[in-house]
Parts: structure tokens; sequence; C-alpha cells
């Protein structure tokens, strides 16, 4: 039986400004684990694993999983009739929005917005965790908010004038963080197990960095959040180097791995995870703690979890510490730093300024490979360094950590390995997986981008700035969308690869484009003058 282990018992039954309903997350998260689930997900009643867990059941599941007991071995049984009468399907919003191809690319992101918003959830019967204010989700089957996903989105928001709607959202993943104590992968019953890369801290930064009073009043959350992936370290030793989220290292210096609270298949994603388990017959509870921690990192899936770059089935998340969650650690801490020292906490300020020079101390050593002469993410079980090239190499730039000898040797690979005709590309491996080449995904183009200013590349950023929204307006003239993701290898191919087939809409690739288009007027604006 699952069991979820962060909520907060002075959650309401019943708040209408959206705090999560600890009953109803419990009972679906029990549904899970059901006779009735697992022969729905399982049975193929529906093509896309996702529709089933967005489903809305029409009376209790209790009562649902009674009846189901009680019918399945009547003559004529039929499964499907028996869901379709029990459950509603999961709607999108119906609207009359088509895409109008007259307007450019940025005209047709700016009508989007509206489409892909939400108003405050009401709470109901369904898997989804309520929400208190509007918040933009990414669209197609995407239909709630994801965490990582929405820094992007707040960019381009931003961007756009809409900060009233940016700042909504990041007060919505505060209610999250206040009511689980941490930000879910997305607001759904399935997904409380595990995060997502955090982002928090930027939010609060983007949005409030000059602002001292609202910023500071963020300070709680970041803190819990934090305590969030800390949580264990105190039990750490040398028998006993990993817990949870946190991994003790040598020299006693303590990093972070992607984790997941549970050890069953996703309910998301059921049968994909129960079948690839099953078929190569996997150890059961560390693979599919493994698939789970590989979900929460956001690169679902990329071969920087693979211990074979072209065998889905050798996943092994939880031994590799990556370069991206440690640097967007570090971040929390400087600007839990920053919220303490504009609040006057001096000491707690220092405290957490150590934290934040311990890590980066920790990146650029045992995060760093001389021999490959860059930033790699490290198998923490054989204690070496990883092969895989990837995009996660730009992190340390992004947040300035890194020293100008091992940026200039990050920047050279970036440009000769990575950089193609569309952008960056995600890796340099061909495995299949949607997180590795020749796909590329907005949030890496913009890493990249702003590495490159924080150190003095200018030129080059703009470069990558002109390939990629040069590919996204391609796109867009042919299908009349914005992608997910995109190929960069091949700009006349779409990109593919991964569990579910190729969404439009898209939450982040509109907010980067939106925001990546800003800096390239400015920057035209100064040159004018």
């Amino acid at each position: 039986m699952f069991i979820l282990i962060w909520l907060s018992t002075s959650c309401s039954q019943e708040n209408e400004q959206g705090n999560t309903d600890r009953n109803q997350l419990d009972n679906y998260l029990e549904f899970y684990d059901s006779e009735l689930f697992r022969a729905v997900q399982l049975g193929e009643v529906f093509e896309d694993s996702k529709t089933f867990v967005d489903c809305i059941p029409k009376v209790s599941l209790e009562k649902i999983q009674a009846t189901y007991l009680a019918e399945k071995g009547q003559v004529n049984f039929d499964l499907k009739s028996f869901v379709l009468a029990h459950f509603e399907l999961p709607q999108n919003p119906i609207t009359d929005f088509q895409s109008d191809q007259e307007k450019d690319m940025y005209q047709h992101i700016e009508s989007l917005w509206p489409i892909l918003t939400r108003s405050k959830d009401t709470i109901q019967n369904s898997s989804l965790i309520p929400l208190p204010k509007p918040y933009v989700v990414p669209g197609g089957r995407f239909r709630e908010i994801y965490y990582w996903d929405s820094y992007f989105t707040m960019l381009g928001l931003k961007a756009s004038g809409k900060d009233e709607l940016a700042k909504n959202m990041l007060d919505n993943f505060a209610s999250l963080i206040d009511s689980l104590g941490f930000i879910p992968n997305g607001n759904r019953a399935y997904y409380t197990g595990r995060s997502q890369p955090p982002f928090f801290a930027l939010m609060v930064d983007e949005l409030y960095s000059g602002n001292r009073t609202s910023f500071i009043s963020y300070l709680p959350q970041l803190k819990k959040e934090y305590g969030f992936w800390m949580k264990g370290k105190e039990t750490l030793t040398e028998m006993q180097p990993a817990a949870g989220r946190v991994v003790l290292l040598e020299d006693n210096m303590v990093l972070n791995r992607y984790y997941d609270a549970f050890s069953r298949p996703r309910p998301e994603s059921f049968k994909e995870d129960y079948e690839l388990v099953h078929e190569y017959d996997l150890p059961n509870e560390k693979a599919y703690l493994d698939l789970r921690a590989g979900a929460e990192s956001g690169w679902d899936y990329s071969s920087r979890w693979m211990a074979d770059s072209q065998k889905m089935e050798t996943i092994e998340t939880t031994r590799i510490i990556p370069i991206d969650l440690n640097v967007l650690l570090y971040f929390s801490e400087i600007k839990i730093a920053q919220a303490y020292n504009w609040n006057e906490q001096l000491d707690s300020a220092d405290l957490y300024l150590e934290k934040a020079n311990s890590r980066k101390n920790a990146i650029n050593s045992i995060l760093w490979d001389e021999k490959q002469k860059r930033y790699a993410d490290y198998n923490f079980s054989n204690k070496k360094h990883t092969s895989i090239l990837s995009m996660a190499i730009a992190y340390p730039l992004f947040a300035k950590i890194a020293p100008k000898d091992k940026a200039r040797m990050v920047i050279k690979q970036m440009q000769d390995s990575l950089l193609l005709s569309g952008g960056f590309v995600t890796t340099t491996i061909e495995s299949g997986q949607q997180w590795d080449y020749p796909n590329a995904w907005a949030p890496l183009q913009w890493i990249g981008v702003q590495a490159l200013f924080n150190y003095g590349q200018h030129d080059l950023g703009l470069e990558v700035m002109d390939r990629w929204l040069g590919l996204n307006e391609k796109v867009y003239q042919q299908t009349g969308k914005m992608m997910e993701k995109y190929n960069v290898a091949d700009t006349s191919l779409q990109a593919g690869g991964g569990e579910y087939p190729l969404q439009d809409g898209f939450g982040w690739t509109n907010g980067v484009a939106v925001a990546m288009k800003k800096i390239l007027t400015e920057k035209e604006t100064i040159e004018v003058k």
C-alpha cells in the first residue's frame, strides 16, 4: 500500500483556497495499488497510460472497486465498458481556438496564453491537486501544472507583461510546499512521490529580486523545500552513504541525487514500467525506483541514467550524482542566505553561504572530470564519472560557479559537440530516448545561452538564439504549432522518442521563445540608439 509521508497534518479536508486534501490523496495512492487499476493499465483499455489516471470517478473509488470485484467474474463482463460507465474521461477545455498562420509565431504565442491558462481549482473527486490561483499548463496531454516547466513558462509570461499570472504560479508552488512539504512533479496525486529539478528559488529571484520584502516572504518555503531535498543527511555514514536524495561522498562532502518515495510502477506509465521490469527480469524495487528517479530528473528518459546508453533496462538513476540538480541546490542555498541577509539574520545567512560554498567546491572537484575536460555526472557506486556529454555541463556556468579555465573548456565542448544547426542538442548519444540526440528542448537552450552570456560569449549566445528561434519559426510555419521538443540535427524532421507522441502547446517552448525575442529586441534597440 502507498503511504504519503510528507503531507502536512494541518491540511484541511476541504479548502476553497486549494490546499491539499490529505484523505483524497491517500485514497488515490491506495487506488493505484488496486486490482482494478492494474487490470485497466495492463489491459490497455486506453492507448495512453495517462488517460486513466486523469479520469474522474463518478462515485467514490471505494464503491467502484467493490462493484468491480463483484462484477468482474460475470459472463460478458467488459472492462472498458465498466470503466466508461464509472469514470468520466479527462477533458481539455473546449475552445474555438485555431491557429491563424497569418499571425507570426510571437502573435500566435500571445494568443495561446489564455488557452493554456487554467483558473484556480475547486475541490473535486479527481487525482488533481487543487491550486488556489490561476496557472499555465504545458498543453497536449499535460493538463496540469509541472514544476520545472513553469520556470521557463514564467520567463515568457514576464516578457509578455503578464507578471501577475507569473506571480500566481509562484504562489501556487508556495502553497504546495506549505501543504506537502515540497513541490511535486505536477499537481496530481500520482506525482506525489517525487519532485522535479528545484527551480523554486530561481522563480522567486526572477520575480522579486528587486523587492526585498516580497523576496523575504518566501523564505519559509525556500527553507522547507531545501529541507525536503536534504532529508536524511544526518543519518549518512560510510557504511550507509546514501539515504533518500542525499549521498555522502569523499572528504565528507554531501551531494544530491534524484529519488522517489515509492518503488512501484509509475501510475501514469504503469504498463511501460511493468513491462520493462518483467521483460528483463529486473529487481523490482530498484528498477521502479530508478525509473521514478529518472522521471524526477525531468530528463525522462536519457542515456545519462543508463549503464549502457542503448539499453533502457540498465537504468541506474539513483546511483548518479547529477550536475544540474546540485547546481540548482547551490542556487537555493545562495538565495536562502540572501533572504536571511536581507532580513538581518546574519548568522543564518552565513550558515547557508557556507553550505553553498561547500557545494560549489564539490561541484568543481567531484563533478569535474579532468580526463574529459568537462563537468560530468558521477556514479558514486563505482566512483567514476559517466561518459555522457550532455547540456547539463552548462549549469555550473549558468550559476556562475565555474572557474574561468573550466568555463573555457566547457564552452569549447558546447560549441564543438553540442551546438547543431537548430540549437543545442541534449546529448551526443542517439538512443531513441527523447532526452538524447537529435532532440533539443527549450529549457536547455535558455540555460546554455545564459551560460555563454555569463562568461562573455555574447555573440555565440545570440547565434544560438537565432538558430533556435529560426527552427521554432520553421516548424510553426509548417504546422501552425509550438512543440515540446525539436530535432536540431535535421531541421526538416520533427523530434521523436519517448513514451508518448510529440505534444504541441507548449508552455516552456512559448516562454523561452518570447523571453529570447525580448533579449534580441532590446539588443537591436540599443544598437539603433
